[in-house]
């Protein structure tokens, strides 16, 4: 009730002077990897949102490389001082910054503006696949793993390698034996699994929800705690399948390291005026995300707790930083 309280007050406040003066032009969402992906997604939420609230056109540029690397150097080094560029970023991101993938850059080198959607992990076959179920799947990799082989956005390591080493070592599989394919994104990982190159693929919901929709692929387990609503809700959790992985991921943005403060809280304004008119209900709706809100400071010491967390789950590993 205070939230909701918080927003209308927003939205009949006026901006400060100086946050007010800030006029965005020509904004940029970069998707660190390639079409049809998570952070595409993301792009076009942001996008659609601006476009429908504010009457803002947006363009969406993609930058595969190194799994976010390319675009949080692109961020830092090229963009530096240019507020009106925003990066989507998701709990992967985080991840590769807390195993030192990107270099010498910390998450501490980019502004973290918010996380505005939830996402869930999955495993995910094609609908001619012979498992029915999670347990099948790991039954038949004890026996013979030979001709599985697993492929998501990421390298060993990533968040898609790491929810599916939680599952296979739940079951007593060393993850590091299994055949894994790396790809930039998960719209990539995704064609390759519907053009069978790889025949288990463990992203998240979002990523598969068209090919969900058109029967193409059949989803084992979803890493939620409990059941998703809607159409998703005759998807068993891996929880209630005997295997207790859960898996949520954020999904949000960064801003490049030098703009202003205004400029900052002109984003933070912007994405609770969007939040609390339902813009961005609506877009998730659309593009089968989750509910989540959380911007500005709060959204920072969240990263940075979660760079600490995530840290603990690949030591488990012995994943090197």
């Amino acid at each position: 009730m205070r939230q909701l309280l918080f927003f209308v007050l927003l939205l009949l406040l006026p901006l400060p002077f100086s946050v007010a003066a800030f006029e965005l032009e020509n904004p940029e969402c970069i998707a660190p990897a390639k079409p049809k992906g998570g952070h595409d997604i993301m792009c076009r939420l942001l996008a659609a949102s601006l476009a429908d609230a504010l009457l803002i056109d947006t363009s969406i540029h993609f930058m595969p490389g190194g799994i976010g690397a390319l675009a949080y150097n692109h961020a830092i080094n090229v963009v530096g001082q240019k507020p009106n560029t925003v990066v989507a970023a998701s709990t992967g991101t985080v991840l590769n910054l807390a195993l030192g993938k990107f270099g010498r850059y910390t998450v501490a080198d980019v502004r973290w503006l918010g996380a505005i959607a939830a996402d869930y992990g999955v495993i995910a076959v094609r609908r001619d696949a012979p498992w029915q179920t999670l347990s099948e799947l790991l039954k038949a990799l004890k026996t013979n793993r030979e001709g599985t082989i697993f492929g998501a956005s990421g390298s060993i390591g990533s968040q898609d390698w790491l929810k599916m080493a939680l599952i296979l070592d739940k079951a007593g599989i060393d993850p590091r034996i299994i055949r894994y394919i790396s790809f930039e994104g998960g719209g990539e990982a995704v064609h390759a699994l519907m053009k069978g190159h790889i025949q288990v693929f463990p992203g998240d919901i979002t990523e598969v929800a068209e090919h969900f929709d058109n029967g193409a692929v059949r989803v084992l387990a979803v890493f939620a705690d409990k059941r998703l609503t809607g159409k998703y809700t005759s998807i068993p959790t891996a929880v209630e399948q005997g295997w207790n992985v859960v898996w949520p991921l954020w999904r949000g943005y960064y801003l490049p390291p030098g703009i202003s403060d205004d400029e900052y809280r002109w984003w933070i304004n912007t994405l609770y005026r969007l939040e609390g008119t339902g813009v961005f209900a609506r877009e998730r709706e659309k593009l089968n995300l989750f509910p989540m809100f959380m911007v500005g400071e709060e959204f920072d010491r969240y990263v940075k707790e979660d760079v600490q967390k995530l840290r603990g789950i690949a030591d488990k590993f012995g994943l090197e930083r």
